[in-house]
């Protein structure tokens, strides 16, 4: 099928944003990645109802592969939901159910160029989906959302995770600094550049495929995974290093680590691997895989603090208006906005 030339928006700028949602909007659940328990379903749909919004359910979303118990149903169902729904110009929002393994088999099934002719909306998601917010931002030229999923732990069961979703959504200026209880300098610093990144061993997976950006220059790196020892952060991070994929990179913001072992061997990992980089590199932001997350935009220009433990948007990550195609700034400003600080409690 026909593909599309990369997006190449200008670095500093940022990408096209969508419309920030208003009640009556329709949000559209699929499972690109792995299998969903219907309940926890029923309980994200119960939140997002509740926010105002129509949630609007992909056929396959409880889908099981006959085959292969970790994918939710077949790659060609799941490839469909999602087109399906970024095809569906009265769906403002696409929100993956969750994350696990299998977005990468749906990438090279869906049709780019089809999706990239529709109205802009926004993606939201982590993990798996990191794979899907790599090829949005290259593919389409979107800002999307890593935060959490319609049918994730997080989302149905921790208040500070879904209310700052729902305010990213519906009154993104409301959210500009981000912050969290453990957020700190592991190397001191302040740097300005584009937010990237998502799940750290999805993005050294991708490392080669098609889509994939061969290097993440003048970008704020987002860094976080889940379940992966010490000696394997060690060997992502090099893979991405040696593949010349993070020559450039302006700063990198470390998010949650849950279940990789001692956090001080982990930021013992971090130094190591990152200190060669010579940029800012701020410690637990407070996103990904964890109790309470952030929703992190991707593809907005940003001013990253490491001593302040602060990442601050110079612009919101959804705009105001009808959601028709935004061309992106030239240049980024040369101090941010004046903001509100969330921390997450």
């Amino acid at each position: 099928m026909a593909t599309p030339p990369l997006a190449h928006p200008a670095v500093d700028g940022g990408l096209i944003r969508s419309r920030r949602l208003e009640p009556g909007d329709r949000v559209a659940l699929v499972a690109p990645s792995g299998p969903i328990d219907a309940e926890r379903l029923r309980a994200g749909c119960a939140i997002l109802r509740s926010w105002g919004l129509e949630p609007v359910v992909g056929a396959h979303v409880l889908d099981a592969d006959p085959r292969l118990g970790y994918l939710a149903g077949t790659d060609k169902d799941r490839a469909a939901d999602f087109q399906r729904a970024w095809l569906d110009p009265s769906i403002a929002a696409v929100l993956c159910a969750r994350g696990g393994y299998g977005a990468q088999r749906v990438a090279d099934l869906l049709d780019w160029a089809a999706l990239r002719a529709a109205p802009p909306k926004v993606l939201i998601g982590f993990s798996d989906v990191t794979a899907l917010h790599e090829l949005v931002a290259q593919r389409l030229g979107l800002v999307s959302l890593y935060g959490p999923m319609g049918a994730a732990t997080s989302f149905v069961e921790d208040g500070p995770t879904a209310e700052h979703l729902r305010r990213t959504l519906f009154e993104p200026a409301t959210v500009l600094t981000l912050t969290g209880p453990e957020a700190g300098p592991l190397i001191s610093g302040r740097a300005r550049g584009v937010t990237a990144g998502g799940c750290a061993s999805v993005l050294a997976a991708e490392c080669g495929t098609p889509g994939a950006r061969r290097s993440f220059a003048g970008t704020l790196l987002l860094l976080e995974d889940v379940n992966e020892h010490p000696y394997q952060l060690d060997r992502i991070l090099s893979q991405l290093i040696r593949s010349g994929a993070l020559a450039g990179v302006r700063g990198v913001v470390l998010g949650s680590w849950y279940g990789c072992g001692r956090p001080e061997r982990i930021r013992d990992v971090m130094a190591a691997r990152l200190a060669p980089l010579g940029v800012p590199v701020l410690w637990e932001l407070g996103f990904g895989h964890c109790p309470s997350t952030l929703t992190v935009p991707l593809g907005v220009p940003a001013l990253l603090d490491a001593d302040a433990g602060t990442l601050t948007l110079d612009r919101p990550a959804l705009a105001d208006g009808t959601g028709a195609a935004e061309p992106a700034p030239e240049a980024l400003a040369t101090e941010p906005s004046p903001v509100d600080s969330f921390p997450v409690d």
